[in-house]
């Protein structure tokens, strides 16, 4: 009797496992591909706009949504170890570079970018779900919500922003140099070469 109860546990915790490696497989896979998971995301946050914008409704989860996003993103800008609190510790770990003299350090995230879009795809995933329960409808006044939102932003990225400029920082790598040995490799080879028309 107790043999034939069990049977149904190993199969089940078998069935997750093989479905938690086959979703971590997928998600293995899709990592280096980051202009499509980004533009995956782009679809899913209109498709929660657009459910939002014709229920009109469920401004809770929006702004709960919208808190949670500004958290993610600030530790998207934030680097692994904060140099405030690296000043008040013992400075032996990892640090930023704050003169031209220093050592070069490459920024490390807080929150790694892979770890973000995953972070907030599934927050919106989440978050359209909760959108067919009526239960998560309250009635609120939206536009002080999103007025409170705003400001938040506002401060928080500010304080961002000045941490930044404080111990000279940038998160992103839009303007700095990158090493392509590609390209070099390619322009030596071309003036090396001579042409064959010439004599």
């Amino acid at each position: 009797m107790d043999s034939s109860s069990g049977g149904g546990v190993p199969v089940l915790s078998a069935w997750a496992a093989a479905a938690s490696r086959r979703y971590q497989h997928l998600l293995d896979k899709a990592t280096p591909h980051v202009f499509r998971r980004w533009l995956g995301f782009g679809a899913v946050a209109a498709a929660y706009a657009l459910r939002v914008w014709f229920v009109q409704g469920f401004y809770i989860v929006s702004y709960a949504l919208g808190i949670y996003v500004l958290n993610l993103f600030i530790a998207f800008l934030s680097p692994q170890v904060d140099p405030e609190i690296q000043e008040l510790v013992d400075g032996s770990g990892p640090s930023l570079p704050t003169r031209s003299s220093d050592e070069f350090r490459p920024f490390v995230r807080r929150l790694p970018e892979f770890k973000f879009w995953y972070s907030i795809t599934k927050a919106f995933c989440i978050a359209f779900i909760l959108t067919f329960f009526s239960m998560f409808d309250v009635p609120v006044f939206w536009p002080i919500l999103l007025f409170y939102w705003l400001v938040l932003f506002t401060v928080t990225m500010k304080r961002q922003i000045l941490h930044m400029i404080k111990y000279k920082y940038v998160p992103f790598s839009s303007g700095k140099q990158r090493y392509n040995g590609k390209r070099a490799a390619s322009s030596s080879e071309d003036e090396s070469v001579p042409s064959s028309g010439t004599t």
